[in-house]
């Protein structure tokens, strides 16, 4: 995607379309993926033990709108308390607070075309980064500066999710994340001596190939152009020691460990799954573990909390797994990094930047009407998770099934590793040339080596571009 100086990523024809073309493969199949949010996870009785919410006098008398677009949560229980709350906020400081939620497919380009139209939505918030939207969005450096007095630290993910190390600019505000674990069912990894699920990636293709041969069911990891594939190659890329870039910013992905990852990542469909993973769709995973159709997805707990609604007896069975290790290291990318961003055109600017920051105060509400999904990006703020994950108040099976996310830290990693998450990044991101690559070679219309060139070329011609006009170091 492409940006300019006065007028974004929208300064002329061909920018727009350029712009409006990436953005549009994210919605590729929205009509499908529009159930993601309502079978990812049903409706539940809430534990007990709910968070007080807490509130603090805004540092400025504010007035006027707030108008608020983000996407509708996963977890629907999240979205039932986060629209009372904000617009309880807004009435405590004198600002009419309007939320609309949309799917979250369809984020990128309702933003596009707001920046395009110079008006809309003050404050919107995407599960994935918006470095490309540098351009046309407010620095958030004071909101998170106030954040870090508050709160200390923030994790790093978040950080390099949200900031631009070239320009100083942190283009979004990011105060929460979730991890990406693996969901695996425990009967079927049974059968093939592994219990406690695959701790490899070598388990996965040697475990993944036994229970497809014998039980019929496959794995569940796209190669295709959704954000789950995106998740799920990377993921190999980097355990195999691999990367799109290197830590200055620079193209690394043509390396002897890349064309090992793709393939690995052909063996692995060989052996444990099938052609229908080619058109998947983000719930498409989900639904099949739901289903019982596969062994082991790479996704968040939220196909796991619809099952304990949709498929009791799925969920029970359903366990989870941390990164998995590779010939180097064992990492994955975050299921979800929130970013909130304030475009240019917004006149709701003060009433957006307290309100970010009254939400952030209030994150151990956030994680806990998410059922755990949602982190906090400053720990001090949710004391209670690690006692939540080892007892679980939303009734896992065994109450201590989310334990091992008390260390999910320390195995995830960000989009752009060991970098950014550079407007660049954010680019071949939207445009699925891993799985594109990965998918390739997976269905032999192209060799490892051709298909890793290819995906060079790609992302070469983008890191140039976006180096050329200065948001990119290297």
């Amino acid at each position: 995607m492409t940006d300019s100086d006065s007028l974004g990523i929208f300064a002329d024809p061909r920018t727009r379309r350029e712009v409006l073309r990436a953005s549009g493969l994210i919605v590729l199949g929205s009509a499908l993926a529009s159930a993601c949010a309502s079978e990812e996870a049903g409706p539940s009785k809430p534990g007990t033990g709910a968070p007080k919410e807490t509130f603090k006098e805004p540092s400025s008398k504010l007035s006027g709108e707030l108008k608020i677009l983000l996407w509708s949560h996963f977890v629907p229980a999240h979205d039932k308390w986060f629209d009372p709350f904000a617009k309880k906020w807004g009435d405590k400081v004198g600002v009419k607070v309007t939320i609309d939620h949309i799917n979250t497919a369809q984020v990128v380009t309702r933003l596009a075309a707001e920046i395009q139209a110079g008006q809309g939505h003050d404050l919107i918030q995407h599960i994935s980064p918006l470095s490309q939207f540098e351009p046309s969005v407010l620095n958030m450096k004071d909101v998170v500066d106030e954040a870090g007095k508050s709160w200390g630290e923030q994790f790093e993910v978040c950080r390099k999710s949200s900031f631009n190390p070239t320009t100083g600019v942190f283009y979004a505000y990011s105060p929460g994340w979730v991890p990406d674990p693996g969901d695996y069912r425990r009967s079927l990894w049974k059968s093939v001596g592994m219990p406690n699920g695959p701790t490899s990636w070598d388990d996965l293709l040697k475990g993944g190939t036994e229970i497809k041969k014998s039980k019929g069911i496959q794995l569940g990891l796209g190669m295709s152009q959704e954000t789950d594939s995106n998740m799920a190659g990377r993921a190999l890329l980097w355990s195999f020691g691999a990367s799109i870039q290197d830590e200055n910013e620079r193209v690394a992905i043509n390396t002897p460990e890349t064309i090992d990852a793709v393939e690995f990542m052909a063996k692995l469909y060989q052996g444990s799954m099938t052609d229908e993973i080619f058109s998947w769709n983000p719930a498409s995973n989900n639904q099949a573990l739901i289903a019982g159709k596969a062994a082991y997805i790479l996704n968040s707990i939220s196909a796991w909390r619809t099952a304990q609604e949709q498929n009791p007896e799925i969920a029970d069975d359903v366990y989870f797994v941390p990164a998995l290790k590779g010939p180097k290291t064992a990492l994955a990318a975050q299921h979800v990094i929130y970013n909130w961003v304030v475009p240019k055109y917004a006149k709701g600017v003060d009433a957006a930047k307290e309100f970010l920051l009254h939400y952030t105060a209030n994150f151990a509400p956030v994680t806990y009407h998410s059922k755990l999904y949602d982190f906090c990006a400053w720990e001090k703020l949710t004391p209670q998770l690690d006692a939540w994950l080892k007892k679980d108040p939303f009734r896992a099976k065994p109450a201590n099934k989310l334990a091992f996310l008390t260390d999910a830290k320390g195995w995830t990693t960000n989009i752009g590793y060991p970098g950014p998450a550079n407007t660049a990044e954010g680019e071949v991101f939207n445009t699925f040339i891993i799985p594109n690559m990965f998918a390739a070679a997976a269905r032999g219309k192209a060799s490892a080596t051709e298909a890793v060139a290819t995906a060079e070329k790609q992302i070469n011609a983008i890191f140039a571009k976006w180096r050329k006009r200065g948001l990119i170091g290297g």
